[in-house]
């Protein structure tokens, strides 16, 4: 007796009765491509391009202004969208995933059950025990034996009368047979076996009906869908209502800021609790405020000032003016007019500062990179002050180079020199030295005039600031020297400070020998 084989398990459709399409073609045998279908090819996707927008020139405008309709323009709903379409793309691959696994395990099951019915069947056979008319086991619809000859040799009773089963084409490597004769609307899986009888070869054909299997992936399905699509309205639901929470202190931020005027500088945004990113930027912008709020103080102290040191001497000059117009004595008229050039030429210090003073407000922090010999510039300085009521020593090593600005350097010593011959009792020193730890040039301004006193050491370099010794018309400055300096040392990335030393108070000011970056 012959061990029985299982030749072909194959999903059958009823609504399949034809053959299976042949295999295609060779490739040398195969058409030409029409010479149009490249143009074609072009016009569609130009006419794509051009529905959705992506050609500036020619888009279709309701096309686009559809798309702009549809797109999502808040934070919030971009943010609930890409949540809701990430997990609906997750869960469309597991369920599918699933569904196939689901699938694959029911018809192994109702595969078994066939082989292991058609193995019975062949057994029966190949023993010669085989009857016409076969009882259906668990899990089978159906069971036909056919000779060599193609006569029905045994069937089931619900094949009584019908003709042998035969196959109609082969889809899928898998043999496709057309059950709608037998009465079977459902889909069926057929199990073919050959076995070697002692009247001669059969071949026996056993259906399995996939109708559980069908039900029970339909259902799968249906819970599935059901379930992802409550789960992605769920993901939504939370988005949208985690990100409206999370993003309502962002509008409350915007709100307040945009309710900020130049004349409300001293409100705040509100800061909600935490250290999240959200109140780190309510705390940013609030230090912003802070710093806006504390430059239009400044501003507006510094206009004040300025009006104020401008309608002194401008009050001076026309009421020098004015005498020396109508006082007959040519003496007075000479004085009132030399006062008068005094007060003018005060002005016009006070309105070169002024300028320099906003060229450097303008510059920002754009720092000059143009090598400069601190020491040429020193001995030029000094030399072209030999007029000065006390006399300037200069010490240091020559080739001290720093980057910079040659012109803005020279004002910033040439304003310490000034500040220190108005203090100085007998002489004043310029020190040049390069500190050995940090390679910083260090230039050294001291006067032998009495000392500034802690309190003001931080003060003097405030705009318009003058301490009372230095407040007469006549050796006094406009208080805009040292905050000119400080700026400068600022803008050069170095700094101006006061320190004591045994020569006398020292303004010190340390400039960086490295280049910008």
């Amino acid at each position: 007796m012959a061990d029985p084989t299982v030749v072909d398990p194959t999903v059958v459709d009823p609504a399949v009765a034809d053959p299976a399409v042949a295999d295609p073609a060779p490739l040398a045998e195969r058409p030409r491509r029409p010479r149009f279908v490249p143009g074609a090819r072009r016009r569609v996707r130009g006419a794509l391009r051009r529905a959705t927008g992506r050609s500036e020139a020619a888009a279709h405008p309701r096309a686009a202004a559809l798309i702009r309709r549809l797109t999502p323009r808040s934070v919030r709903a971009r943010t609930t969208l890409a949540a809701c379409a990430s997990v609906a793309v997750v869960l469309l691959v597991a369920s599918a995933v699933v569904l196939v696994l689901f699938r694959a395990d029911l018809e192994r099951t109702v595969e078994t059950s066939g082989r292991t019915e058609a193995r019975d069947v062949v057994r029966l056979a190949a023993d010669g025990h085989l009857t016409r008319q076969l009882a259906l086991g668990p899990g089978t619809d159906f069971v036909q034996v056919v000779d060599a000859d193609g006569n029905v040799v045994a069937q089931t009773q619900n094949l009584a009368g019908h003709p042998a089963l035969t196959s109609t084409g082969s889809r899928n490597g898998h043999r496709t047979y057309d059950l709608d004769a037998l009465g079977e609307e459902h889909h069926q899986r057929v199990t073919t076996v050959t076995a070697t009888t002692p009247t001669g070869p059969v071949t026996v054909h056993v259906g399995a009906s996939l109708r559980t299997a069908d039900a029970a992936e339909d259902m799968a399905t249906a819970a599935l869908a059901a379930l992802s699509a409550l789960l992605v309205f769920t993901v939504g639901a939370l988005t949208w209502r985690t990100t409206g929470r999370a993003l309502r202190p962002v509008e409350a931020i915007r709100a307040e800021v945009a309710a900020i005027g130049d004349r409300g500088l001293d409100r705040r945004v509100p800061a909600p609790r935490g250290d999240d990113e959200i109140a780190r930027l309510a705390d940013t912008m609030n230090a912003m405020l802070e710093r806006l709020e504390d430059a239009g103080t400044r501003q507006r102290r510094f206009i004040a000032d300025a009006s104020h040191e401008l309608r002194s001497p401008l009050a001076v000059l026309r009421t020098q003016l004015e005498v020396a117009l109508t006082h007959p004595d040519p003496t007075v008229r000479d004085t009132m007019v030399a006062g008068a050039l005094q007060d003018t030429e005060r002005l016009q210090a006070l309105s070169a500062d002024l300028l320099l003073l906003a060229r450097l407000d303008a510059t920002g922090r754009i720092r000059p990179d143009e090598p400069v010999d601190l020491a040429e510039l020193a001995r030029t300085t000094v030399a072209a002050r030999s007029t000065d009521p006390h006399p300037v020593a200069l010490h240091g090593p020559d080739g001290v180079t720093v980057p910079g600005n040659a012109l803005w350097l020279g004002r910033l010593l040439t304003n310490l020199l000034d500040n220190a011959q108005r203090h100085a009792r007998h002489a004043v020193t310029v020190r040049l030295s390069v500190d050995a730890d940090t390679g910083d040039a260090v230039l050294d301004v001291t006067n032998d005039g009495p000392p500034i006193a802690a309190d003001d050491r931080e003060r003097i370099f405030e705009r318009f600031t003058r301490l009372d010794d230095a407040r007469s018309r006549d050796d006094g400055g406009t208080g805009l020297g040292l905050p000119i300096a400080l700026d400068i040392a600022a803008l050069h990335g170095g700094t101006v400070s006061v320190h004591d030393t045994p020569a006398g108070t020292t303004f010190r000011t340390r400039l960086t020998t490295r280049p910008p970056g």
